[in-house]
């Protein structure tokens, strides 16, 4: 009745509120305590804290400080007030303490939480259990992980580290530094794991590059009946987006219908996000479609996903659903727009979308430089895209020269690409894709001695090149295929088949594209090596393994060659098969013959 009565007269004139409040100060403190937790606004909390501070409310009360910056950080308030409030009391409880952390940690200036924690052990304040969870949010927002293995130590040794909540905090911070291991061997020690647990330790695998494992952890987090939500939906989508595993995501949309996660928009993202990956771009339209509730990023996933599937003028007409619709567009978003316009080879096009992202305020980072340098290369436009590079107001980075030597390469620049090559010795002199695009161009024109140069240079430095692999799902199992590959157990009927598939391939006209082959080696030889490419391997086992007339999805970690390409066209048209490719930069949709890059990539 008390708090009713504060609240009322709060809103009342200040004349009627100022003469209530002189007569009741020292006896409602608790009163006036209760409104502050109440307060629905940073402005409203601020009058209150005005207000009492004008009838006698000492700005020095610990306990005033306590509830004002408790409620300053629960509505997400400034934290410049709070440190404010803070410097002006003295002899707080850990509690506030805790709540500045907290604050700092949820900030846009995480380390502030760390300077905090230090001040506290030089004050002799001793932590409690809701320190260290804070702490660990604000020292995975930074990626600090030597300050995290130091605390994490201090947990241990103040005897914390078996509570629920450190421990999921420590998943967190471990995982969120990309150390993913620490992460599972603090997960696999507890002895209680709640749900929370179990999705930041999928997470942690998801988001690290390591979906294989996230999805064994689904396995065992069902095995001991917990029941998956929100945040498992979207921890397990990113995993099966990276292995392009669609039927289990397709199993994972079915559970989503069932429990209603459907209306969830972050998960429906997430979904949206696996179609676009896996090649199924018109279910993630129809995903986008049936979406109740949408946020940019639901717009920009779409807008990438038809990009890199090769849909550039699709892309661009949802772009302008989207400027319709009254939505502002992202950095991220002008990223898609302008992939979409440099694989689809409109270079006009992309640069008037360029000068739209900068009128619209948005300032161009180094992304859509690249994107910009990468549409003109595609185009054949190498002296205009270095021209360009040595325009940028920025300095270009590695990405970006290495995107000019890629299209040096591509259309035959050699003397350029000498230039290239001599700036990304100095920026990143040992990274295997550079040798490896400068040899090709040696190659390809037949410049033995400077390949056999490149490649002891290789040597000498010790960089390797990264095997290309390919990828293909078959009943909830992931197979993996590289060059030559004969480990399979089925390695004989598929070699049969690849047998087969160059015998029907060249009764339609086939001719291996040999200058793909960039070796030293007789015409015969070349021809035998391009059969045994990884995706050709990857296609034959599917053709033994699944129905006529089933569609074919390969993932691949390098670009598909010219000669691939050409062949998949036409076993696309011999087998009636539709065959889905995606390799390091889009994806390629091969159906009678054709493909939808249109043999611009």
């Amino acid at each position: 009745m008390v708090m009713c009565a504060f609240q009322h007269e709060l809103d009342a004139s200040t004349a009627e509120l100022s003469k209530w409040f002189s007569w009741k100060i020292n006896n409602s403190l608790g009163a006036a305590l209760k409104v502050i937790l109440s307060a629905s606004s940073i402005p409203k909390l601020k009058q209150v804290h005005a207000f009492l501070l004008r009838h006698g409310a000492s700005p020095a009360s610990p306990h005033l400080a306590k509830h004002l910056i408790f409620r300053n950080v629960a509505l997400s308030g400034p934290m410049r007030y709070a440190r404010n409030v803070f410097s002006l009391a003295h002899h707080y409880n850990v509690f506030t303490w805790n709540a500045m952390i907290r604050g700092y940690a949820e900030s846009e200036n995480p380390g502030l939480a760390i300077e905090l924690y230090q001040q506290m052990q030089v004050l002799s304040v001793k932590p409690d259990t809701h320190t260290y969870p804070f702490l660990f949010k604000a020292i995975a927002q930074l990626a600090a992980i030597r300050e995290g293995e130091a605390v994490h130590s201090i947990v241990k040794k103040n005897g914390f580290e078996s509570l629920i909540y450190v421990q999921n905090s420590l998943i967190h911070m471990y995982a969120s530094c990309g150390q993913v291991e620490s992460s599972h061997k603090v997960f696999s020690v507890m002895t209680e794991r709640d749900p929370v647990a179990w999705n930041t330790v999928i997470n942690g695998f998801a988001v690290n590059s390591r979906p294989t494992e996230a999805l064994i952890l689904f396995k065992d987090m069902s095995s001991e009946g917990v029941k998956p939500d929100k945040f498992t939906m979207v921890s397990l989508l990113t995993a099966c987006s990276d292995l392009g595993a669609l039927s289990l995501g397709r199993r994972l949309h079915v559970f989503m219908i069932k429990t209603g996660l459907t209306e969830n928009m972050y998960a429906n993202n997430a979904l949206l996000d696996l179609y676009s990956k896996c090649g199924i771009v018109w279910d993630a339209h129809q995903v986008f479609d049936e979406m109740g509730e949408r946020n940019v990023v639901s717009w920009t996933s779409l807008i990438v996903g038809l990009a890199v599937n090769g849909f550039g003028e699709e892309a661009l007409a949802l772009f302008k659903g989207l400027e319709m619709e009254g939505i502002r567009p992202t950095e991220i978003t002008y990223v898609g727009v302008l992939y979409a316009c440099s694989h689809c080879g409109m270079v006009d096009e992309g640069f008037n979308y360029f000068q739209k992202m900068q009128d619209n305020g948005i300032v161009p980072q180094i992304e859509h430089f690249g994107c910009m340098v990468d549409l003109l290369g595609r185009a054949g436009l190498v002296q205009r895209a270095h021209s360009f590079i040595k325009s940028l107001p920025v300095r270009p980075n590695a990405v970006i020269w290495r995107t000019l030597l890629a299209a040096c390469t591509s259309h035959g620049k050699s003397d350029l690409a000498e230039i290239v090559r001599a700036q990304l010795l100095q920026l990143e002199p040992k990274h295997s894709g550079d040798y490896v695009l400068l040899s090709n161009l040696y190659a390809t024109e037949q410049r033995w001695s400077d390949v056999q140069r490149v490649r002891k240079q290789m040597l000498n430095e010790g960089v390797q090149k990264s095997p290309g692999h390919s990828l293909v799902e078959l009943g909830n199992h992931i197979h993996e295929f590289i060059i030559g590959d004969r480990s399979h157990p089925k390695s004989e009927e598929i070699y049969d088949k690849l047998a087969e598939m160059m015998r029907l391939l060249k009764l339609e006209g086939y001719v291996p594209h040999t200058v793909n082959v960039l070796a030293d080696i007789q015409e015969e030889e070349k021809e035998y090596a391009l059969s045994y490419h990884s995706e050709k391997i990857a296609v034959a086992f599917m053709l033994i393994s699944t129905l006529p007339g089933t569609p074919i999805r390969v993932v691949k970690n390098l670009r598909i060659c010219g000669d691939c390409h050409l062949a998949i066209k036409l076993i696309s048209k011999v087998y009636n098969r539709e065959i889905v490719v995606r390799d390091r930069s889009r994806f390629h949709h091969f159906r009678g013959g054709s493909c939808s890059c249109k043999d611009y990539w």
